[in-house]
């Protein structure tokens, strides 16, 4: 086999491009929330994330994050942030290329994410929320099973 051609067949990877494609930051009950007691919200974060094809191997991918904090019952801020990457991925098998897309590529773009809801949380007026590390391996894990689960329910349904 050539160099060329080992090369090609070899997986690549590559980020091309990280974007922030949406973002929404609301304060129904400014300024009230402001004056309403000391600072203790109950903070819901949900993650998902999303992929298409752009372009032969250049695949969109984009995390979405969505919280909501909540001041003795009133919504304080709910923000939403949909950070994007074009990655370029060529070589890989079909299992390997899912996992490539439902789990690295989202991890790539968190800190990025992670970063534009603590800026614009605090551009609100509220203290950063700093979310936790995510571990994208155990989610996407969690994801395949459910999706392997559903698919062997619909199985035996019929």
């Amino acid at each position: 086999m050539t160099e060329e051609n080992q090369q090609a067949a070899e997986p690549q990877f590559a980020i091309q491009k990280i974007y922030l494609k949406d973002v929404s930051l609301e304060s129904p009950n400014a300024p009230i929330v402001f004056t309403d007691g000391e600072w203790k919200p109950e903070i819901n974060v949900q993650i998902n994330s999303s992929h298409q094809v752009v372009a032969e191997d250049l695949y969109e991918v984009v995390l979405t994050i969505t919280s909501t904090a909540k001041q003795n019952e009133k919504t304080a801020f709910l923000v939403e942030v949909k950070q994007a990457g074009l990655f370029s991925l060529s070589g890989f098998p079909k299992e390997k290329l899912e996992g490539m897309l439902g789990a690295y590529c989202p991890e790539a773009l968190f800190p990025f994410a992670r970063e534009a809801v603590a800026d614009f949380v605090n551009k609100g007026g509220f203290p950063p929320l700093l979310l936790s590390p995510v571990n994208f391996n155990a989610l996407y894990a969690q994801q395949v099973q459910q999706q392997q689960a559903a698919a062997a329910g619909q199985d035996t349904a019929h």
